[in-house]
């Protein structure tokens, strides 16, 4: 089943993509960013976007843009990182859906622009969100945020990096984690592979070829299947996390790598809520503007936040 109003979504997704020019990771990054303006919703107004800070990180500096709600005081915060199969996206790409968290919830929201792969494989971005996440809570203060009230989060390839993140930081004291339609382990074999493998937005082809780029080529394929910092799903213990919103599309590539780390988080004792999608694509917050079950299920996920 496919929500009817995901085609006329998908009818000008399409359109804006067909004038790209050349296939390079880099080509598609730097027309992703068109897309995104070319696209773009009304800004809430009750949203300060003019921060931007540089972290020192050893993977290389990182920028993050501030997407602050104007009422001030101190706030709690969502650090979140985008998507675009870790070579694409931006602070930018998906301000539509950061500005929405922090207006809807009156909250901080930190938006990273970490460092994207084949430039910077595996482990730079996920070292990334280490180092930004230890930032905010150092500069609590500054930003005013709760340092004792900061969620991980982000969308497919940055649900994975937030999933990661979580499981790695056990002992950070994160307050919820949201996975957005998220990466969690890397089996194409999956059903959710094969039935979907021609859905809208995202498909299977060419997959596996990203998948090995991320991790810095074939000789590193088996990280894809044995490092927890890349497939957390592979971890061997996934109790003490913090709770979880899993988020997952029925016409997905995706779906059962979101299903069955929620079904392994709530095996672990993790408080975990599990939304199925149904009707929708990967990447339907995007949709927003055409699908009003796209907006829903942002409304949903703030709900989850606000009620931590």
């Amino acid at each position: 089943m496919l929500n009817p109003q995901i085609t006329a979504f998908m009818d000008r997704w399409t359109a804006e993509w067909s004038s790209l020019q050349g296939s390079t990771p880099q080509d598609r990054r730097a027309h992703f960013e068109t897309v995104a303006v070319n696209m773009a919703l009304p800004r809430p107004e009750d949203v300060d976007q003019s921060q931007e800070h540089w972290i020192d990180s050893a993977a290389g500096r990182i920028r993050v843009r501030v997407f602050r709600h104007t009422s001030g005081g101190t706030q709690d915060c969502l650090i979140y990182s985008h998507g675009g199969a870790f070579m694409q996206g931006s602070p930018e790409t998906h301000a539509d859906i950061t500005a929405r968290f922090a207006s809807w919830n009156r909250q901080t929201v930190i938006s990273l622009d970490y460092a994207l792969c084949p430039e910077h494989p595996f482990p730079a971005a996920f070292d990334q969100v280490c180092d930004v996440a230890r930032w905010c809570r150092d500069q609590a203060g500054e930003l005013g945020i709760d340092p004792d009230r900061i969620v991980i989060g982000g969308d497919s390839a940055g649900g994975n990096l937030a999933a990661a993140v979580a499981l790695a930081m056990k002992d950070f004291g994160f307050l919820g984690q949201l996975l957005i339609y998220p990466c969690t382990e890397f089996d194409t074999t999956r059903p959710s592979m094969i039935a979907n493998a021609e859905a809208p937005l995202l498909q299977t082809k060419g997959m596996s070829a990203v998948n090995r780029m991320y991790v810095g080529g074939e000789a590193n394929e088996h990280l894809l299947s044995t490092d927890p910092r890349v497939a957390p799903y592979v971890a061997a213990d996934h109790s003490g996390l913090a709770p979880a919103f899993v988020a997952v599309a029925e016409n997905d590539p995706l779906y059962d790598s979101g299903v069955i780390y929620a079904e392994k988080l709530r095996a672990a004792g993790v408080p975990t809520e599990l939304d199925l999608g149904d009707g929708l694509i990967h990447g339907y917050l995007r949709a927003m503007e055409y699908c009003d079950d796209s907006r829903a299920k942002l409304q949903k996920m703030a709900a989850w936040m606000a009620a931590l």
